[in-house]
């Protein structure tokens, strides 16, 4: 498994986070902050499922 799949979960984990608590408490900004590093971490996890198909794993 490629070291960008599991960098791309731990974003996603700490994205949901994010937005979870921002949303509890009403705090748009951080909820935002949250959906980015959602993306971000579903778009490097998406690169490092590329390089294991690539290298054949």
């Amino acid at each position: 498994m490629d070291k960008d799949r599991v960098i791309g979960s731990a974003k996603q984990i700490k994205g949901t986070v994010k937005q979870v608590v921002g949303k509890a408490v009403g705090y748009a900004k951080l909820e935002a902050e949250g959906n980015a590093d959602k993306i971000e971490g579903q778009v490097q996890n998406a690169v490092g499922g590329i390089k294991d198909t690539l290298k054949g794993k």
